[in-house]
């Protein structure tokens, strides 16, 4: 795959190949370079981009991977909702991308930007409904089958609420704030002997607060190879999850 010299166009390339299941699996490629051409029949487009942003792109191209697949599910919400719906990109300096749909926008979050744009009545109106739309994701959140209570959860690991909460609070715990219903306890970490992951402190640190750990552990990452990050957890990958997580964090401050 040759270099550019000096403006690229990045081609990318599709084609639907037929599986028994209902759905299609998308192949994309990248062209680099003038005078570049997609074999006859196949559709594609070209985007101009800068040498410093093509470099980036083709060194880790399953960035862009994370990137259709979220738009791709965004479709699919989109059909069932009977609306749109939004997610955010968010790129660090070095390219690494970390997806998060609008819906799961937290009440911490919330309250950030309820402090922004305090004149414009429209902007008013997108971020009151920005932040029902985000109560209502974690209300959805919080109420799946998947999500225990304090008491539910001790009684899982065999301990007590009282140490469940003091874990919690140290971060070696997830738990996300239920308001009215209490802090409620994804069963999903911990580990296949039963344990909490041992680096759930690690990420509390890094990322500044439960629902940002909640969100790197279910959201892919380009630089995990569009893993999530409970998934890179799963198949021993914790250092280069830890990793992804510092970045994502740096990013934020």
């Amino acid at each position: 795959m040759a270099s550019p010299k000096s403006k690229s166009g990045v081609r990318i390339g599709s084609g639907r190949h037929a599986r028994p299941a209902a759905k299609s699996t998308l192949t994309a490629a990248f062209l680099l370079g003038a005078g570049k051409r997609l074999p006859k029949g196949a559709a594609g487009f070209t985007v101009k981009v800068s040498d410093k942003a093509s470099k980036t792109i083709t060194v880790n191209p399953k960035r862009i991977k994370v990137l259709l697949q979220q738009y791709g599910e965004a479709v699919d919400r989109s059909r069932t909702a009977g609306r749109a719906v939004s997610f955010r990109v968010d790129v660090g300096p070095a390219g690494a991308t970390t997806v998060t749909p609008v819906e799961e926008i937290t009440s911490a979050q919330a309250g950030v930007i309820q402090g922004a744009g305090t004149g414009d009545p429209e902007l008013q109106d997108a971020l009151a409904a920005a932040r029902a739309r985000g109560r209502l994701r974690a209300a959805e959140i919080l109420l799946a089958d998947d999500m225990l209570s304090a008491d539910a959860f001790a009684e899982l690991l065999g301990t007590t609420r009282v140490t469940v909460n003091t874990k919690r609070q140290s971060g070696q715990l997830l738990g996300l704030d239920g308001a009215k219903r209490g802090f409620r306890f994804p069963v999903w970490q911990l580990d296949a002997d039963g344990r909490p992951y041992a680096e759930l402190a690690a990420l509390h640190e890094r990322l500044g607060g439960a629902w940002a750990v909640y969100r790197f552990l279910v959201q892919p990452h380009g630089e995990l190879d569009g893993l999530t990050g409970r998934d890179a957890l799963e198949r021993g990958r914790t250092k280069a999850a830890l990793e992804v997580a510092e970045s994502v964090g740096r990013d934020f401050r």
